[in-house]
């Protein structure tokens, strides 16, 4: 708190007269990611899954925009408990509004947007893992690099070997494949999304 409050150039007692400590601090930061993650709503397609995949592809411009926040929001370190924010209703809200005229029932809705949501931050997790790897220091770059070959020379390995050197594996890091493969894996799993799931009007 007093970190932030000299970021603010405030007074640590000016700050707890608006946020009691920590703990609010970090659920204001998720409800303000939740903000941003909503989409305006003249801009929600009327189709189930064009609109729902409108805001899977919103969150995930959000989190890749904030790489920190899934981990220090999302993960071990999120506030246990906190109610659920405006913002964070709303994008709630919305998701349901998106999947108004699916053909699922509650349950079926409501697995449908976990697993966009485990979809989305699986993602951003592994852009995250992958900008990592780009800011590594050119020295543990190189130790990395030569480990690997040595682990290829050994000829244990022989599909990892023959795909070192395909040129089509050098292209796996780059962001605008990993932006085209988001978008495929989304369209597949929206395509199968009623296969097997509760559907309206059905028992289960």
């Amino acid at each position: 708190m007093r970190r932030v409050a000299a970021e603010l150039g405030a007074g640590t007692m000016s700050l707890y007269h608006y946020v009691r400590g920590k703990d609010d601090l970090i659920a204001l930061m998720d409800d303000g990611l939740m903000g941003e993650s909503l989409l305006p709503d003249n801009e929600l397609p009327d189709d189930w899954r064009d609109a729902l995949a409108a805001v899977a592809r919103k969150t995930r411009q959000v989190f890749l925009r904030h790489p920190w926040a899934l981990h220090t929001l999302q993960g071990e370190t999120a506030v246990q408990g906190a109610p659920i924010g405006p913002n964070g209703m709303r994008h709630f809200e919305q998701s349901l509004a998106a999947l108004e005229h699916a053909p699922l029932d509650t349950g079926g809705k409501l697995d449908l947007l976990a697993i966009v949501d485990d979809y989305v931050f699986g993602h951003v997790l592994r852009a995250g893992e992958l900008r990592v790897r780009r800011d590594v220091g050119r020295d543990e770059a190189a130790a990395a690099i030569e480990f690997g070959m040595e682990q290829l020379r050994s000829g244990r390995y022989p599909h990892l070997e023959a795909l070192s050197r395909d040129p089509a594996a050098a292209s796996i890091t780059d962001e605008g494949r990993a932006q085209q493969r988001f978008e495929r894996g989304l369209q597949v799993l929206l395509s199968g999304a009623t296969e097997g799931a509760g559907r309206a009007g059905s028992s289960g």
